[in-house]
Parts: C-alpha cells; structure tokens; sequence
C-alpha cells in the first residue's frame, strides 16, 4: 500500500492531476472513505489532467455522469445503489471500455462487479480542518506493473516526516 497526505482542496486536486499523468484507457478507479474527504475534489484534478474543460461535480444525485478529455472519463456515485442489479442497470460493465478512463465513488460495496485490476484510493479526514490522507491500493497487473511510475508521482505528497508515501 502507498499513502499520501494533502493539507487543502488544491493539493488533493493536483494528487488527482499526478495520477491522471500515469492513468490509461481502460483503468479503473475506486474511491472509498470518509464522508466529505474530498472524492469529487480528487476527480476534479484528475479531470483537470485530463483535458476536461467541464465543470466536474458529485454524481450523487445523477449516478454517473460523462465527460471528454484526452480519454473520456465516467465519474460514478454508487453510494446510493443498494443492490448488484442496479450496478448492472447502470451500465457499469458498458462504461469500463477502452476509450475511458473510470471512478467509482463509494465502489467498496461493489468490488465484485470490478474487473480484475483497479485502483483503490481510500480517502481520510487528517488532523487538520483540510488535511486528508490516501491509502493507495495497486489491485491487479495492470496497476502493479504501474508501481513505481506512481511512487515517483506521489512523491510530492510524502507526509511531514519527509518519508516517501509508500
């Protein structure tokens, strides 16, 4: 497991824009966390990266929203989805293709519908009213393989002790 630790709004949306730089079509990414740890805020810089120019917000209400970038990104909330079929309903094994890249918020409850290989991203309240600390999870080969390319790009995000986020 890697970690990272970001002490505002701006730096949890440039640790999205580091892993948008080593993120490919076809990936997968699963938010988890505390409520309010800033999963919309992290996609906000991943979208950012990745040459969205629409406003990014909480798919809360909506499920799933779409946006175009260099790769098109699908930006889901599940947090609402109660049971596997409405997973299915939605479209998520339609969404996961090769021109995209995918986050799923609140996806701990659905890792079985996943395919094989994903990031999880485990976000935390810190210490500090803005602080917040990532637990990172490389789930599969196609993300291990990416191991040390994303240990280089959170290296910016080391914690106070200066030690290296991994």
């Amino acid at each position: 497991m890697m970690r990272a630790m970001t002490r505002s709004v701006d730096e949890t949306r440039g640790l999205g824009a580091a892993i948008a730089e080593i993120t490919q079509p076809n990936d997968v990414l699963l938010l988890t966390g505390d409520l309010g740890a800033g999963k919309t805020s992290l996609v906000q810089g991943l979208g950012s990266a990745l040459g969205v120019g629409d406003r990014i917000t909480s798919p809360s209400f909506t499920l799933a929203r779409e946006y175009q970038g260099r790769l098109k990104l699908n930006h889901l909330d599940v947090y609402r989805l109660e049971q596997m079929d409405e997973v299915i309903d939605l479209g998520l094994p339609e969404l996961i293709d090769e021109e995209s890249v995918t986050v799923i918020e609140w996806g701990d409850a659905i890792v079985s519908a996943l395919p094989p290989d994903y990031l999880e991203i485990r976000i935390l309240l810190g210490e500090g009213d803005d602080d917040r600390i990532f637990e990172i999870n490389l789930v599969g080969p196609r993300w291990s393989a990416r191991s040390r390319v994303l240990q280089v790009a959170l290296e910016t995000f080391a914690g106070d002790d200066g030690e290296s986020p991994c």
